[in-house]
């Protein structure tokens, strides 16, 4: 059919116009950042133990924790947070779709059926007329536009959606990435809290065995209503301290409910001791960092999304091209509907520029290139902040584990201090105000040693969380729209 051979040539012609069309636009070249070239960290520190990388994925399971895995499995299945980020990332990909679906030209028909009364005249007759007759008119029609990429406007605009796309993956792998390690630090916060009441716990044991003793020795004579009063006070003040830590556990307990995605009041942590060491962590070298930590990625993006922008302002300045073509059949019988003497067609093109804005184009340059500059700033900033906080955890660790040998042996002084006074008093050498300052001595160091062994944790987490979780920006590669023809042709 003639028509056949009219949209095969329109679409040559669209096809070569395409090819023979330029981007507008700067290319997108990704801007430096200020890098150091090693971490502040004295080199003993460094060589203390042996170091291993982050692990990718599951990075939690360096901990060896198998509640911890538990609770982190059930938090990436059922957190609310990740499921925002997971439909915002569909949101991306479908907005690619619509971009890339708009290279392609749009193809679209109107089927018309009418029946019609109208009056006619005699043939032969002059203006008499002779009686109204009833007409059909039928049509089939089918009409084909293409908007020609001249100044790659809309290549600009694919560019735009893909590069949302992937800030959107890093996004949500930067999501996932602080929900697990907040759930991780709340759980090593919950199992600090569980040592110190199982401090707190047995002090109070200690202490009520304390008051039995002197308050025998009291109603014995040998020992003064004093101190049973400094035993009892003792006594009391701890066992506060331990009703008080209960309301923070369940505080952190509540959190980690949310977390996991299960209501606070059915949701219990069964209470256990930390004894768990810090995983040896190697923080590589900085520059490694920017590629390892999905919010700089995500600035990345950002930044080419908006260098696009600048491009799609610019091809406002050119004029646009739009190919169509008209085709089908048209007949007052619907048996007469397909006959070659029934088709109807036309093809065109129509040009059109934008003479005069008012500033306009000018205006959405400038904004394009303003939004750019911010873009590249915050990049800068993100980079910078994450070696701050890598900086700050490798340090936060190199001195949590000196305090923490440093304490411990403030408790072996503080605990034969206790034995060294007890003695003494019962060989009645020392009033028993020198066994309760003891008892007092050693329950805080015991539970500032419990303070820092959680914190060595919690910072551990920190920092495998400033080196990105073992993530690695080459993934992004992969979170690419791609035309498929199925997809191409479905409604």
């Amino acid at each position: 059919m003639k028509s056949g051979k009219n949209f095969a040539v329109l679409n040559s012609m669209a096809v070569f116009v395409f090819a023979a069309g330029c981007t507008v636009g700067p290319k997108y070249q990704r801007p430096s950042a200020p890098v150091p070239a090693k971490w502040d960290v004295p080199e003993p520190w460094r060589e203390s133990t042996p170091k291993e990388g982050v692990p990718k994925g599951e990075w939690w399971g360096v901990f060896q924790d198998e509640e911890l895995n538990a609770l982190e499995k059930q938090t990436l299945d059922a957190n609310q947070t990740i499921k925002v980020a997971v439909a915002r990332l569909e949101q991306a990909r479908a907005s690619a779709a619509v971009q890339i679906a708009a290279q392609f030209p749009t193809l679209s028909t109107a089927p018309a059926a009418q029946r019609q009364r109208v009056p006619t005249l005699h043939p032969g007759a002059g203006p008499v007329a002779v009686g109204p007759v009833t007409v059909n008119n039928l049509s089939l029609p089918f009409q084909a536009g293409y908007e020609v990429d001249l100044f790659g406007r809309r290549r600009r605009s694919i560019e735009t959606a893909q590069a949302s796309y992937q800030a959107s993956a890093a996004d949500l792998e930067n999501v996932r990435l602080v929900i697990t390690s907040e759930l991780a630090g709340d759980y090593f916060t919950v199992r600090q809290l569980d040592t110190e009441l199982g401090i707190l716990n047995r002090t109070v044991e200690t202490l009520q065995k304390g008051l039995q003793l002197v308050d025998s020795r009291h109603k014995g004579g040998v020992a003064s209503g004093l101190d049973v009063a400094q035993e009892e006070t003792l006594l009391n003040t701890t066992r506060t301290q331990a009703i008080l830590l209960q309301q923070q556990r369940k505080q952190f307990e509540d959190a980690i409910a949310v977390l996991v995605g299960k209501p606070a009041p059915d949701f219990r942590l069964p209470p256990r001791e930390l004894n768990a060491e810090p995983p040896g962590l190697d923080a590589g070298l900085p520059s490694d960092l920017l590629e390892r930590r999905p919010d700089i990625a995500e600035a990345e993006r950002q930044m080419a999304v908006a260098n696009a922008q600048i491009g799609i302002a610019r091809a406002a300045y050119f004029p646009s091209l739009n190919l169509f073509a008209n085709g089908g059949w048209q007949a007052t019988d619907i048996a007469k509907l397909l006959n070659v003497q029934s088709t109807v067609w036309a093809v065109g093109a129509d040009a059109a520029e934008a003479v005069f804005t008012g500033g306009s184009r000018r205006a959405q340059t400038q904004f394009a290139k303003a939004d750019y500059d911010a873009s590249v700033a915050a990049y800068r900033n993100t980079v910078l902040a994450a070696f701050g906080e890598v900086q700050d955890d490798v340090t936060g660790l190199m001195i949590l584990d000196q305090a923490f040998h440093s304490q411990e042996q403030a408790v072996d002084a503080a605990r034969r201090t206790l034995n060294i006074s007890t003695d003494r008093y019962t060989g009645g050498l020392v009033n028993y105000l020198d066994v309760v300052t003891a008892q007092q001595t050693l329950l805080n160091n015991e539970q500032q040693l419990a303070v820092i062994r959680g914190q060595r944790l919690v910072t551990s987490v920190l920092l495998i969380k400033a080196l990105g979780g073992g993530w690695d920006a080459s993934s992004l590669s992969a979170v690419h729209v791609k035309t498929k023809l199925r997809e191409v042709v479905a409604p």
